[in-house]
């Protein structure tokens, strides 16, 4: 097994706490869960509801694997943590299979949770594969 490597993801978001955007160790890459922070403004308001949030969340895991050469389709299981599960389960799965095709969806953990890092509604990590 290799030392992990540890990315920061210049055109990523600012982390909302001591983290990296990402580790990697032998081919496997781990994301830090994002949040529906916008990468070009750490203080500007997040969007507003669960499809958006879910949307900027994606666009921005798509940020850090871009950033390392990869993509959704190196994708091997997802986690997704929301805040108003019942709510916001059955629109957010409406965005969220949106990025990925039919077929090749990956494995998936959903969470409710009752709190998340600058009152987000959803926060979705990743584990990828080269």
């Amino acid at each position: 097994m290799t030392a992990p490597t540890f990315h920061m993801i210049e055109k990523a978001p600012t982390p909302v706490g001591p983290f990296c955007h990402a580790t990697e160790v032998d081919g496997w890459v781990f994301l830090t869960g994002q949040m529906p922070t916008d990468p070009n403004d750490a203080n500007a308001a997040l969007p507003e509801g669960i499809e958006a949030q879910t949307r900027r969340v994606m666009d921005n895991l798509i940020l850090v694997l871009e950033g390392m050469s990869m993509g959704l389709s190196d994708v091997a299981s997802v986690r997704i943590f929301l805040t108003e599960f019942k709510r916001d389960f059955y629109p957010m799965n409406d965005v969220y299979t949106s990025y990925f095709p039919k077929e090749k969806l990956p494995s998936r953990t959903c969470i409710g949770v009752t709190a998340l890092a600058v009152d987000a509604l959803v926060e979705i990590d990743v584990i990828a594969r080269r």
